[in-house]
Protein backbone atom coordinates (compact mmCIF):
# COMPACT_ATOMS: atom_id res chain seq x y z
CA UNK A 1 0.00 0.00 0.00
CA UNK A 2 1.11 3.68 -0.87
CA UNK A 3 1.10 6.21 1.42
CA UNK A 4 -1.26 8.19 -0.87
CA UNK A 5 -3.63 5.88 -1.06
CA UNK A 6 -3.03 4.42 2.94
CA UNK A 7 -5.98 4.19 4.93
CA UNK A 8 -5.79 3.97 8.82
CA UNK A 9 -8.34 4.56 11.79
CA UNK A 10 -7.62 4.43 15.65
CA UNK A 11 -9.03 1.25 18.08
CA UNK A 12 -8.49 2.22 21.70
CA UNK A 13 -5.90 4.82 20.95
CA UNK A 14 -4.08 2.87 18.53
CA UNK A 15 -3.42 3.62 14.61
CA UNK A 16 -4.13 0.36 12.63
CA UNK A 17 -3.86 0.05 9.11
CA UNK A 18 -6.75 -1.28 6.97
CA UNK A 19 -7.40 -2.42 3.25
CA UNK A 20 -10.05 -4.61 1.82
CA UNK A 21 -11.43 -5.84 5.43
CA UNK A 22 -15.41 -6.70 4.82
CA UNK A 23 -16.01 -4.82 8.60
CA UNK A 24 -14.66 -3.30 11.67
CA UNK A 25 -14.79 -6.29 12.93
CA UNK A 26 -12.52 -7.90 11.30
CA UNK A 27 -10.12 -4.67 11.26
CA UNK A 28 -10.50 -5.26 15.07
CA UNK A 29 -8.97 -8.76 15.42
CA UNK A 30 -6.55 -7.77 12.70
CA UNK A 31 -5.30 -5.51 15.01
CA UNK A 32 -4.78 -8.24 18.15
CA UNK A 33 -8.30 -6.94 19.90
CA UNK A 34 -11.64 -8.52 20.15
CA UNK A 35 -15.19 -7.77 20.80
CA UNK A 36 -17.75 -11.06 21.83
CA UNK A 37 -19.88 -11.90 19.22
CA UNK A 38 -22.77 -14.51 18.73
CA UNK A 39 -24.48 -14.55 15.27
CA UNK A 40 -20.97 -13.50 13.16
CA UNK A 41 -18.76 -15.72 11.59
CA UNK A 42 -16.55 -15.18 9.37
CA UNK A 43 -17.09 -17.59 6.02
CA UNK A 44 -20.66 -16.53 6.41
CA UNK A 45 -22.71 -13.45 5.45
CA UNK A 46 -23.09 -10.87 8.48
CA UNK A 47 -26.11 -10.60 10.00
CA UNK A 48 -25.67 -8.22 12.50
CA UNK A 49 -28.89 -9.85 14.90
CA UNK A 50 -26.83 -10.45 18.44
CA UNK A 51 -25.89 -6.83 19.44
CA UNK A 52 -22.89 -8.45 21.34
CA UNK A 53 -20.11 -6.63 19.16
CA UNK A 54 -21.48 -3.14 19.37
CA UNK A 55 -18.36 -0.58 19.52
CA UNK A 56 -18.69 3.07 20.29
CA UNK A 57 -17.62 4.87 17.37
CA UNK A 58 -16.51 8.91 16.90
CA UNK A 59 -16.36 10.42 13.89
CA UNK A 60 -13.67 13.40 13.07
CA UNK A 61 -16.42 15.92 13.70
CA UNK A 62 -17.11 14.64 16.96
CA UNK A 63 -20.33 12.92 16.12
CA UNK A 64 -20.62 9.30 18.13
CA UNK A 65 -22.65 6.54 17.48
CA UNK A 66 -23.07 3.17 18.87
CA UNK A 67 -23.14 0.28 16.00
CA UNK A 68 -22.47 -3.38 14.98
CA UNK A 69 -18.57 -3.71 14.10
CA UNK A 70 -19.70 -6.69 12.48
CA UNK A 71 -22.57 -4.42 9.69
CA UNK A 72 -20.35 -1.97 9.44
CA UNK A 73 -17.39 -0.76 7.10
CA UNK A 74 -14.43 -0.14 8.25
CA UNK A 75 -14.00 3.98 7.81
CA UNK A 76 -10.56 6.17 7.73
CA UNK A 77 -10.08 8.52 10.34
CA UNK A 78 -12.64 7.21 12.68
CA UNK A 79 -12.01 6.28 16.62
CA UNK A 80 -13.29 3.15 18.16
CA UNK A 81 -13.71 2.09 21.38
CA UNK A 82 -14.11 -1.08 22.58
CA UNK A 83 -14.85 -0.85 26.13
CA UNK A 84 -17.23 2.25 27.05
CA UNK A 85 -19.67 2.56 29.75
CA UNK A 86 -22.39 2.52 26.80
CA UNK A 87 -21.15 -0.32 25.15
CA UNK A 88 -20.63 -2.51 28.08
CA UNK A 89 -24.43 -1.55 29.28
CA UNK A 90 -25.68 -3.00 26.14
CA UNK A 91 -23.47 -6.50 26.22
CA UNK A 92 -24.45 -7.15 29.60
CA UNK A 93 -28.40 -6.32 28.80
CA UNK A 94 -28.18 -8.52 25.90
CA UNK A 95 -26.88 -11.26 27.99
CA UNK A 96 -29.27 -10.81 30.64
CA UNK A 97 -31.79 -11.30 27.77
CA UNK A 98 -30.66 -14.12 26.39
CA UNK A 99 -29.92 -15.88 29.66
CA UNK A 100 -33.64 -15.21 31.12
CA UNK A 101 -35.44 -17.21 27.77
CA UNK A 102 -32.26 -20.21 27.93
CA UNK A 103 -31.73 -23.32 29.51
CA UNK A 104 -29.55 -22.42 32.57
CA UNK A 105 -28.64 -26.72 32.70
CA UNK A 106 -24.92 -26.11 32.01
CA UNK A 107 -23.58 -28.93 34.39
CA UNK A 108 -25.61 -31.14 32.50
CA UNK A 109 -25.15 -30.04 28.65
CA UNK A 110 -22.63 -31.70 26.22
CA UNK A 111 -21.40 -27.38 24.73
CA UNK A 112 -20.25 -27.05 29.05
CA UNK A 113 -17.48 -25.44 29.15
CA UNK A 114 -17.06 -24.57 25.46
CA UNK A 115 -20.21 -22.27 25.16
CA UNK A 116 -19.55 -19.03 23.93
CA UNK A 117 -22.81 -17.52 25.80
CA UNK A 118 -21.57 -19.49 29.21
CA UNK A 119 -18.41 -17.76 28.73
CA UNK A 120 -19.56 -14.23 28.04
CA UNK A 121 -21.67 -14.29 30.89
CA UNK A 122 -18.69 -15.25 33.01
CA UNK A 123 -16.61 -12.21 31.45
CA UNK A 124 -19.05 -9.40 32.00
CA UNK A 125 -19.55 -10.96 35.66
CA UNK A 126 -22.63 -11.81 35.02
CA UNK A 127 -24.91 -12.81 38.52
CA UNK A 128 -28.05 -11.54 38.50
CA UNK A 129 -30.66 -11.32 35.49
CA UNK A 130 -33.52 -8.94 36.09
CA UNK A 131 -36.02 -10.13 33.83
CA UNK A 132 -38.47 -13.65 34.25
CA UNK A 133 -36.75 -16.98 34.18
CA UNK A 134 -36.90 -19.83 31.28
CA UNK A 135 -38.26 -22.28 34.10
CA UNK A 136 -41.87 -19.79 33.92
CA UNK A 137 -41.92 -20.66 30.17
CA UNK A 138 -42.90 -23.56 28.02
CA UNK A 139 -40.24 -26.46 27.35
CA UNK A 140 -39.86 -27.62 23.74
CA UNK A 141 -39.35 -30.61 23.43
CA UNK A 142 -35.49 -32.26 22.26
CA UNK A 143 -35.29 -33.38 19.00
CA UNK A 144 -32.80 -36.60 18.72
CA UNK A 145 -34.19 -38.22 15.81
CA UNK A 146 -30.97 -37.35 13.90
CA UNK A 147 -28.22 -40.00 14.07
CA UNK A 148 -25.48 -37.29 14.14
CA UNK A 149 -26.50 -33.98 16.08
CA UNK A 150 -29.15 -33.27 18.65
CA UNK A 151 -31.51 -30.08 18.82
CA UNK A 152 -31.98 -28.51 21.89
CA UNK A 153 -34.68 -25.24 21.05
CA UNK A 154 -34.61 -24.15 24.84
CA UNK A 155 -30.60 -23.33 24.19
CA UNK A 156 -31.31 -21.68 21.04
CA UNK A 157 -30.44 -18.11 21.06
CA UNK A 158 -31.96 -16.83 17.61
CA UNK A 159 -28.50 -15.84 16.13
CA UNK A 160 -29.08 -17.61 12.88
CA UNK A 161 -25.46 -19.29 12.24
CA UNK A 162 -27.29 -22.51 11.53
CA UNK A 163 -29.87 -21.08 9.67
CA UNK A 164 -27.04 -19.42 7.28
CA UNK A 165 -24.68 -22.06 7.17
CA UNK A 166 -27.05 -24.19 5.96
CA UNK A 167 -28.16 -22.12 3.27
CA UNK A 168 -25.32 -20.76 2.50
CA UNK A 169 -23.14 -23.56 2.57
CA UNK A 170 -25.29 -26.31 1.14
CA UNK A 171 -27.96 -24.46 -0.50
CA UNK A 172 -30.66 -26.15 1.29
CA UNK A 173 -32.82 -24.43 3.91
CA UNK A 174 -33.13 -27.08 6.57
CA UNK A 175 -33.41 -24.94 9.44
CA UNK A 176 -35.13 -21.72 9.36
CA UNK A 177 -36.80 -19.31 11.40
CA UNK A 178 -40.91 -19.78 12.18
CA UNK A 179 -43.14 -17.57 13.87
CA UNK A 180 -42.83 -13.72 14.75
CA UNK A 181 -41.98 -11.85 17.72
CA UNK A 182 -41.33 -13.41 21.21
CA UNK A 183 -42.67 -16.76 19.80
CA UNK A 184 -40.00 -16.49 17.05
CA UNK A 185 -37.68 -20.08 16.86
CA UNK A 186 -36.00 -21.72 14.72
CA UNK A 187 -36.87 -24.67 13.49
CA UNK A 188 -36.86 -27.88 10.30
CA UNK A 189 -39.76 -28.03 7.98
CA UNK A 190 -43.25 -27.35 9.07
CA UNK A 191 -41.14 -27.85 12.90
CA UNK A 192 -41.07 -31.68 11.48
CA UNK A 193 -38.14 -33.77 13.38
CA UNK A 194 -34.60 -33.43 11.41
CA UNK A 195 -34.47 -36.93 11.22
CA UNK A 196 -37.81 -36.22 8.86
CA UNK A 197 -36.71 -33.73 6.44
CA UNK A 198 -33.83 -33.77 4.13
CA UNK A 199 -30.94 -33.03 5.91
CA UNK A 200 -27.67 -34.33 4.77
CA UNK A 201 -25.71 -34.71 8.12
CA UNK A 202 -22.85 -32.91 7.65
CA UNK A 203 -22.69 -30.71 10.85
CA UNK A 204 -21.96 -27.35 9.65
CA UNK A 205 -24.92 -25.92 11.72
CA UNK A 206 -23.39 -27.69 14.95
CA UNK A 207 -19.83 -26.40 14.04
CA UNK A 208 -21.60 -22.89 13.87
CA UNK A 209 -24.41 -22.76 16.74
CA UNK A 210 -22.87 -21.03 19.89
CA UNK A 211 -24.20 -22.76 22.76
CA UNK A 212 -26.27 -26.01 23.46
CA UNK A 213 -28.64 -25.94 21.33
CA UNK A 214 -27.13 -27.76 18.35
CA UNK A 215 -24.94 -30.52 19.17
CA UNK A 216 -23.01 -33.94 18.61
CA UNK A 217 -25.15 -37.26 19.30
CA UNK A 218 -22.24 -38.17 21.75
CA UNK A 219 -21.98 -41.73 21.93
CA UNK A 220 -18.82 -41.75 24.07
CA UNK A 221 -20.28 -44.09 27.17
CA UNK A 222 -21.58 -46.80 24.42
CA UNK A 223 -17.60 -46.90 23.71
CA UNK A 224 -16.80 -47.36 27.28
CA UNK A 225 -19.40 -50.18 27.45
CA UNK A 226 -17.40 -51.85 24.81
CA UNK A 227 -14.18 -51.34 26.23
CA UNK A 228 -15.04 -52.37 30.02
CA UNK A 229 -16.83 -55.55 28.35
CA UNK A 230 -14.13 -58.23 29.09
CA UNK A 231 -15.90 -60.70 25.95
CA UNK A 232 -15.50 -57.53 23.57
CA UNK A 233 -11.65 -56.91 21.54
CA UNK A 234 -12.22 -53.42 20.62
CA UNK A 235 -10.32 -52.09 17.56
CA UNK A 236 -10.02 -48.24 16.61
CA UNK A 237 -9.13 -46.80 13.19
CA UNK A 238 -8.94 -42.82 12.62
CA UNK A 239 -9.48 -40.56 10.09
CA UNK A 240 -6.45 -38.34 8.11
CA UNK A 241 -7.27 -34.71 9.87
CA UNK A 242 -8.17 -35.69 12.86
CA UNK A 243 -4.66 -35.56 13.81
CA UNK A 244 -4.31 -32.16 12.81
CA UNK A 245 -7.06 -30.70 14.84
CA UNK A 246 -6.97 -32.82 18.18
CA UNK A 247 -4.32 -31.25 19.71
CA UNK A 248 -6.33 -27.55 19.91
CA UNK A 249 -8.81 -29.11 22.53
CA UNK A 250 -5.24 -29.51 24.87
CA UNK A 251 -3.77 -26.40 23.60
CA UNK A 252 -1.31 -27.01 20.72
CA UNK A 253 -1.64 -24.72 17.36
CA UNK A 254 -4.04 -25.47 15.02
CA UNK A 255 -2.19 -27.76 12.20
CA UNK A 256 0.27 -29.75 14.40
CA UNK A 257 0.45 -33.26 13.72
CA UNK A 258 -0.16 -35.35 16.76
CA UNK A 259 -0.96 -38.73 15.29
CA UNK A 260 1.98 -40.33 17.75
CA UNK A 261 0.23 -39.06 20.71
CA UNK A 262 -3.38 -40.05 19.61
CA UNK A 263 -2.14 -43.56 18.82
CA UNK A 264 -0.67 -43.40 22.69
CA UNK A 265 -3.72 -41.91 24.08
CA UNK A 266 -6.25 -44.62 22.38
CA UNK A 267 -3.81 -47.46 23.52
CA UNK A 268 -4.38 -45.71 27.36
CA UNK A 269 -8.16 -45.99 26.91
CA UNK A 270 -8.23 -49.39 26.24
CA UNK A 271 -8.81 -49.83 22.52
CA UNK A 272 -6.97 -53.55 22.08
CA UNK A 273 -5.94 -52.65 18.04
CA UNK A 274 -5.16 -49.09 16.78
CA UNK A 275 -5.07 -48.86 12.80
CA UNK A 276 -4.53 -45.84 10.35
CA UNK A 277 -7.82 -44.93 8.26
CA UNK A 278 -5.13 -43.67 6.30
CA UNK A 279 -4.14 -47.46 5.01
CA UNK A 280 -7.63 -47.54 3.66
CA UNK A 281 -7.55 -44.48 2.41
CA UNK A 282 -4.42 -46.28 0.34
CA UNK A 283 -7.33 -48.74 -0.37
CA UNK A 284 -9.88 -46.43 -1.29
CA UNK A 285 -7.15 -44.46 -4.02
CA UNK A 286 -6.08 -48.15 -5.63
CA UNK A 287 -9.98 -49.16 -6.46
CA UNK A 288 -11.11 -45.59 -7.22
CA UNK A 289 -8.10 -44.93 -10.29
CA UNK A 290 -8.57 -48.52 -11.40
CA UNK A 291 -12.62 -47.98 -11.38
CA UNK A 292 -11.78 -44.28 -13.00
CA UNK A 293 -9.70 -45.48 -16.04
CA UNK A 294 -12.45 -48.26 -16.64
CA UNK A 295 -14.43 -45.48 -17.02
CA UNK A 296 -12.32 -43.53 -19.15
CA UNK A 297 -11.12 -46.31 -21.31
CA UNK A 298 -15.12 -46.66 -22.31
CA UNK A 299 -16.47 -43.16 -21.73
CA UNK A 300 -18.96 -44.48 -19.91
CA UNK A 301 -20.71 -42.61 -16.75
CA UNK A 302 -17.95 -39.92 -16.60
CA UNK A 303 -17.69 -37.66 -15.02
CA UNK A 304 -16.79 -39.41 -12.06
CA UNK A 305 -17.83 -38.32 -9.05
CA UNK A 306 -16.09 -39.05 -5.67
CA UNK A 307 -17.46 -41.23 -2.88
CA UNK A 308 -15.99 -40.21 0.28
CA UNK A 309 -18.32 -37.60 1.40
CA UNK A 310 -21.67 -39.48 3.31
CA UNK A 311 -23.22 -36.24 3.24
CA UNK A 312 -22.43 -35.84 -0.36
CA UNK A 313 -23.76 -39.33 -1.08
CA UNK A 314 -27.06 -38.45 0.63
CA UNK A 315 -27.35 -34.71 -0.90
CA UNK A 316 -27.50 -37.00 -4.92
CA UNK A 317 -29.89 -39.46 -3.42
CA UNK A 318 -32.34 -37.36 -2.27
CA UNK A 319 -31.67 -34.43 -4.90
CA UNK A 320 -30.72 -35.93 -7.88
CA UNK A 321 -31.16 -39.53 -7.97
CA UNK A 322 -30.29 -39.83 -11.98
CA UNK A 323 -27.02 -38.29 -11.49
CA UNK A 324 -26.67 -41.69 -9.34
CA UNK A 325 -24.83 -43.23 -11.86
CA UNK A 326 -21.65 -40.96 -12.10
CA UNK A 327 -20.53 -41.93 -7.95
CA UNK A 328 -17.71 -44.16 -7.52
CA UNK A 329 -18.74 -47.35 -6.08
CA UNK A 330 -15.82 -47.20 -3.75
CA UNK A 331 -16.87 -47.46 0.09
CA UNK A 332 -15.51 -44.59 2.27
CA UNK A 333 -12.17 -45.24 3.92
CA UNK A 334 -13.90 -45.61 7.10
CA UNK A 335 -16.12 -47.95 5.62
CA UNK A 336 -13.50 -49.95 3.33
CA UNK A 337 -11.17 -50.14 6.61
CA UNK A 338 -14.08 -52.01 8.39
CA UNK A 339 -15.10 -54.71 6.01
CA UNK A 340 -11.51 -55.61 5.72
CA UNK A 341 -11.42 -55.94 9.59
CA UNK A 342 -14.13 -57.94 9.39
CA UNK A 343 -13.13 -60.28 7.03
CA UNK A 344 -9.41 -60.65 8.08
CA UNK A 345 -8.86 -59.85 11.89
CA UNK A 346 -9.97 -63.61 11.87
CA UNK A 347 -7.02 -64.36 9.82
CA UNK A 348 -4.44 -61.96 11.17
CA UNK A 349 -5.83 -61.77 15.20
CA UNK A 350 -7.66 -65.00 15.51
CA UNK A 351 -10.59 -62.50 16.34
CA UNK A 352 -14.18 -63.57 15.26
CA UNK A 353 -17.03 -60.71 14.10
CA UNK A 354 -18.87 -61.66 17.17
CA UNK A 355 -15.85 -60.94 19.80
CA UNK A 356 -15.16 -57.59 17.73
CA UNK A 357 -15.99 -53.92 18.50
CA UNK A 358 -15.07 -51.68 15.19
CA UNK A 359 -14.93 -47.99 16.41
CA UNK A 360 -14.42 -45.07 13.91
CA UNK A 361 -12.84 -41.29 15.05
CA UNK A 362 -14.10 -39.00 12.41
CA UNK A 363 -13.93 -35.63 11.68
CA UNK A 364 -17.47 -35.32 10.89
CA UNK A 365 -20.73 -35.75 12.37
CA UNK A 366 -22.56 -37.45 8.69
CA UNK A 367 -20.16 -40.46 9.53
CA UNK A 368 -22.36 -41.45 12.68
CA UNK A 369 -25.28 -41.75 9.30
CA UNK A 370 -22.87 -43.55 7.14
CA UNK A 371 -21.99 -45.82 9.57
CA UNK A 372 -26.18 -46.81 10.10
CA UNK A 373 -26.09 -47.13 6.15
CA UNK A 374 -28.63 -50.58 5.04
CA UNK A 375 -25.94 -51.03 2.25
CA UNK A 376 -22.82 -50.63 5.00
CA UNK A 377 -24.37 -53.92 7.14
CA UNK A 378 -22.98 -57.21 7.03
CA UNK A 379 -25.16 -60.66 8.92
CA UNK A 380 -27.53 -57.76 10.02
CA UNK A 381 -25.21 -55.65 12.25
CA UNK A 382 -23.50 -52.19 10.56
CA UNK A 383 -20.05 -53.38 9.89
CA UNK A 384 -18.67 -49.77 11.86
CA UNK A 385 -19.86 -50.21 14.96
CA UNK A 386 -19.73 -46.89 16.74
CA UNK A 387 -18.52 -43.07 15.42
CA UNK A 388 -17.15 -41.00 17.26
CA UNK A 389 -15.86 -37.71 16.12
CA UNK A 390 -12.99 -35.51 16.99
CA UNK A 391 -14.21 -33.23 19.85
CA UNK A 392 -15.51 -36.79 21.26
CA UNK A 393 -11.96 -38.47 21.34
CA UNK A 394 -10.92 -35.22 23.00
CA UNK A 395 -13.31 -35.33 25.76
CA UNK A 396 -12.65 -39.04 26.34
CA UNK A 397 -9.09 -38.02 26.85
CA UNK A 398 -9.49 -35.40 29.15
CA UNK A 399 -12.24 -37.94 31.03
CA UNK A 400 -9.60 -40.15 31.86
CA UNK A 401 -6.89 -37.84 32.85
CA UNK A 402 -4.74 -38.72 29.95
CA UNK A 403 -1.52 -35.94 29.89
CA UNK A 404 -1.94 -35.77 26.24
CA UNK A 405 0.57 -32.51 26.08
CA UNK A 406 3.07 -35.00 27.17
CA UNK A 407 2.18 -38.35 26.34
CA UNK A 408 5.42 -40.09 24.60
CA UNK A 409 4.06 -40.88 20.58
CA UNK A 410 3.66 -44.24 19.51
CA UNK A 411 2.89 -46.22 16.23
CA UNK A 412 -0.31 -47.80 14.87
CA UNK A 413 -0.43 -51.56 14.68
CA UNK A 414 0.06 -53.53 11.25
CA UNK A 415 -0.71 -54.45 8.72
CA UNK A 416 -3.96 -51.72 8.76
CA UNK A 417 -1.73 -49.02 9.89
CA UNK A 418 1.10 -47.95 7.39
CA UNK A 419 0.27 -45.56 4.78
CA UNK A 420 1.02 -43.42 2.19
CA UNK A 421 0.87 -39.25 1.92
CA UNK A 422 -1.78 -39.72 -0.41
CA UNK A 423 -3.81 -41.13 2.21
CA UNK A 424 -2.44 -38.45 4.31
CA UNK A 425 -4.06 -35.54 1.87
CA UNK A 426 -7.48 -37.20 1.93
CA UNK A 427 -8.75 -34.77 4.99
CA UNK A 428 -8.04 -32.20 2.95
CA UNK A 429 -10.63 -30.67 -0.33
CA UNK A 430 -8.08 -31.41 -3.57
CA UNK A 431 -6.96 -34.47 -1.48
CA UNK A 432 -8.72 -37.37 -2.77
CA UNK A 433 -8.57 -35.99 -6.53
CA UNK A 434 -4.95 -35.47 -5.90
CA UNK A 435 -3.86 -38.89 -4.77
CA UNK A 436 -6.43 -40.16 -7.22
CA UNK A 437 -4.48 -38.91 -10.38
CA UNK A 438 -0.92 -40.04 -8.71
CA UNK A 439 -2.14 -43.57 -8.84
CA UNK A 440 -4.15 -43.13 -12.10
CA UNK A 441 -1.40 -41.62 -13.92
CA UNK A 442 1.63 -44.15 -13.50
CA UNK A 443 -1.28 -47.49 -13.93
CA UNK A 444 -2.33 -45.58 -17.33
CA UNK A 445 1.32 -44.75 -18.42
CA UNK A 446 3.22 -47.21 -16.75
CA UNK A 447 5.37 -44.47 -15.97
CA UNK A 448 7.04 -42.66 -12.59
CA UNK A 449 5.21 -39.98 -12.32
CA UNK A 450 7.91 -37.76 -10.60
CA UNK A 451 6.11 -34.40 -9.84
CA UNK A 452 3.32 -35.38 -7.51
CA UNK A 453 2.46 -32.29 -6.08
CA UNK A 454 -1.13 -30.51 -8.06
CA UNK A 455 -1.29 -27.07 -6.17
CA UNK A 456 -3.80 -25.80 -8.16
CA UNK A 457 -6.86 -28.22 -6.37
CA UNK A 458 -5.13 -27.05 -3.44
CA UNK A 459 -6.19 -24.37 -0.41
CA UNK A 460 -9.30 -23.70 1.53
CA UNK A 461 -10.24 -20.33 0.12
CA UNK A 462 -11.38 -21.13 -3.06
CA UNK A 463 -14.17 -23.25 -2.83
CA UNK A 464 -14.02 -24.51 -6.66
CA UNK A 465 -10.85 -25.71 -8.62
CA UNK A 466 -10.24 -26.66 -11.59
CA UNK A 467 -6.52 -28.21 -13.30
CA UNK A 468 -6.33 -29.80 -16.69
CA UNK A 469 -3.73 -32.83 -16.84
CA UNK A 470 -2.03 -34.66 -19.64
CA UNK A 471 -1.96 -38.40 -19.05
CA UNK A 472 0.24 -39.61 -21.69
CA UNK A 473 -1.40 -37.16 -24.90
CA UNK A 474 -5.20 -37.80 -22.78
CA UNK A 475 -6.27 -34.73 -21.47
CA UNK A 476 -8.03 -35.17 -18.03
CA UNK A 477 -9.38 -32.24 -16.51
CA UNK A 478 -10.60 -32.56 -12.84
CA UNK A 479 -12.71 -30.20 -10.79
CA UNK A 480 -12.43 -29.89 -7.01
CA UNK A 481 -15.24 -28.24 -5.07
CA UNK A 482 -16.19 -28.19 -1.58
CA UNK A 483 -19.89 -27.58 -0.03
CA UNK A 484 -23.25 -28.66 -2.27
CA UNK A 485 -23.75 -24.94 -3.28
CA UNK A 486 -20.72 -25.46 -5.29
CA UNK A 487 -21.26 -29.09 -6.01
CA UNK A 488 -24.73 -27.49 -6.98
CA UNK A 489 -23.16 -25.93 -9.81
CA UNK A 490 -20.82 -28.48 -11.13
CA UNK A 491 -23.96 -30.62 -11.48
CA UNK A 492 -25.78 -28.07 -13.72
CA UNK A 493 -23.09 -28.07 -15.85
CA UNK A 494 -23.05 -31.69 -16.32
CA UNK A 495 -27.12 -31.29 -17.26
CA UNK A 496 -26.76 -28.40 -19.44
CA UNK A 497 -23.82 -30.47 -21.02
CA UNK A 498 -21.47 -27.51 -20.32
CA UNK A 499 -19.28 -29.64 -18.19
CA UNK A 500 -15.47 -30.00 -19.39
CA UNK A 501 -14.30 -32.04 -16.43
CA UNK A 502 -13.78 -36.21 -15.94
CA UNK A 503 -13.52 -36.26 -12.47
CA UNK A 504 -15.20 -34.47 -9.61
CA UNK A 505 -13.95 -34.78 -5.93
CA UNK A 506 -17.13 -33.40 -3.51
CA UNK A 507 -16.73 -32.26 0.37
CA UNK A 508 -19.43 -30.66 1.98
CA UNK A 509 -17.75 -29.39 4.93
CA UNK A 510 -16.24 -25.99 3.84
CA UNK A 511 -12.09 -27.01 3.13
CA UNK A 512 -12.89 -30.32 3.47
CA UNK A 513 -12.79 -33.15 6.83
CA UNK A 514 -10.23 -30.78 8.24
CA UNK A 515 -13.16 -28.39 8.73
CA UNK A 516 -16.02 -31.09 9.28
CA UNK A 517 -18.72 -30.64 11.53
CA UNK A 518 -16.93 -33.07 14.58
CA UNK A 519 -14.01 -31.01 14.81
CA UNK A 520 -12.87 -28.59 17.26
CA UNK A 521 -14.34 -25.36 16.92
CA UNK A 522 -12.68 -22.96 14.32
CA UNK A 523 -15.95 -21.09 12.72
CA UNK A 524 -14.57 -17.93 14.81
CA UNK A 525 -10.96 -17.65 12.55
CA UNK A 526 -11.39 -19.03 9.07
CA UNK A 527 -7.65 -19.46 8.97
CA UNK A 528 -7.47 -22.33 11.11
CA UNK A 529 -8.57 -24.98 8.49
CA UNK A 530 -5.99 -23.75 6.40
CA UNK A 531 -3.42 -24.42 8.94
CA UNK A 532 -4.85 -28.05 9.37
CA UNK A 533 -4.20 -28.56 5.56
CA UNK A 534 -1.06 -27.29 5.74
CA UNK A 535 -0.03 -29.83 8.49
CA UNK A 536 -1.79 -32.23 6.47
CA UNK A 537 0.27 -31.69 3.36
CA UNK A 538 3.42 -31.46 5.47
CA UNK A 539 2.88 -34.83 6.34
CA UNK A 540 2.31 -36.06 3.16
CA UNK A 541 5.63 -34.66 1.52
CA UNK A 542 7.67 -35.82 4.69
CA UNK A 543 6.63 -39.49 4.57
CA UNK A 544 9.07 -41.87 2.33
CA UNK A 545 5.66 -43.02 0.17
CA UNK A 546 3.75 -40.64 -1.76
CA UNK A 547 1.87 -42.57 -3.93
CA UNK A 548 -1.46 -45.32 -2.46
CA UNK A 549 -0.58 -47.68 -5.09
CA UNK A 550 3.18 -48.15 -3.70
CA UNK A 551 2.03 -48.73 0.14
CA UNK A 552 4.03 -52.26 0.86
CA UNK A 553 1.05 -53.20 2.71
CA UNK A 554 -1.19 -52.44 0.53
CA UNK A 555 0.23 -54.45 -2.58
CA UNK A 556 0.50 -57.19 0.36
CA UNK A 557 -3.29 -56.90 0.49
CA UNK A 558 -3.51 -57.42 -2.81
CA UNK A 559 -1.57 -60.41 -3.00
CA UNK A 560 -2.35 -62.25 0.00
CA UNK A 561 -5.77 -61.39 0.18
CA UNK A 562 -7.90 -59.25 -2.00
CA UNK A 563 -6.23 -60.84 -5.64
CA UNK A 564 -5.81 -57.55 -7.95
CA UNK A 565 -7.37 -54.18 -7.93
CA UNK A 566 -11.17 -54.12 -9.17
CA UNK A 567 -10.96 -58.12 -8.68
CA UNK A 568 -14.53 -60.09 -7.74
CA UNK A 569 -13.27 -59.84 -3.97
CA UNK A 570 -12.26 -56.57 -3.72
CA UNK A 571 -16.03 -55.07 -5.36
CA UNK A 572 -17.59 -57.96 -2.77
CA UNK A 573 -16.01 -56.04 0.40
CA UNK A 574 -14.70 -52.54 -1.05
CA UNK A 575 -17.93 -51.48 -3.15
CA UNK A 576 -21.61 -50.69 -2.55
CA UNK A 577 -24.68 -49.69 -4.29
CA UNK A 578 -26.85 -46.49 -3.75
CA UNK A 579 -30.85 -45.77 -4.05
CA UNK A 580 -33.18 -43.33 -5.23
CA UNK A 581 -34.43 -41.49 -1.87
CA UNK A 582 -36.57 -39.09 -3.68
CA UNK A 583 -40.15 -40.51 -1.92
CA UNK A 584 -41.09 -37.14 -0.98
CA UNK A 585 -40.24 -37.54 2.81
CA UNK A 586 -36.79 -38.84 3.32
CA UNK A 587 -37.35 -41.15 6.28
CA UNK A 588 -33.43 -42.68 5.93
CA UNK A 589 -33.24 -44.19 9.41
Amino acid sequence: MTEENKKTLIIEGKEVEFTDEPNLLEVIRKAGMNVPTFCYRPDLTSFGACRMCVVEVEYPNGRKIINSSCTMPPEANIKVYLNTEKVRRIRKTVLELLLANHDRKCLTCDKSGDCELQKYAEEYNIRDIRFPDKAEKEYLPIDDSSPSFVRDPNKCILCGACVRACSEFQGHSVLGFANRGSKTKVQPLNGRPIGQVDCINCGQCVAVCPTGALTIKNEVDLVWDEINNPEKTVVVQMAPSVRVALGEMFGLEPGENTIGKINAALRRLGFKYVFDTNFSADLTIVEEATEFLERLKSGQNLPIFTSCCPAWVKYLEMLHPDMLHHLSSCKSPMSMMSSTLIDLMPKYFNIERKDLTIVAIMPCTAKKYEAKREQLYTNGRPDTDIVLTTKELGAMIKGAGIDFKNIEPEQPDSPFGEYSGAGTIFGASGGVAEAAVRTAYEYATGEVLNDVDIKEIRGTSNRSKSVELDIKGTKVVVRVVSTMVEAEKAIKEIKDGTANFQMLEVMACPGGCINGGGQPNSHNDSSIKGKRACGLYKEDKELPIRKSHMNPSIQKLYSQDFEHPGSHKAHELLHTTYRNKYNGSYRDI
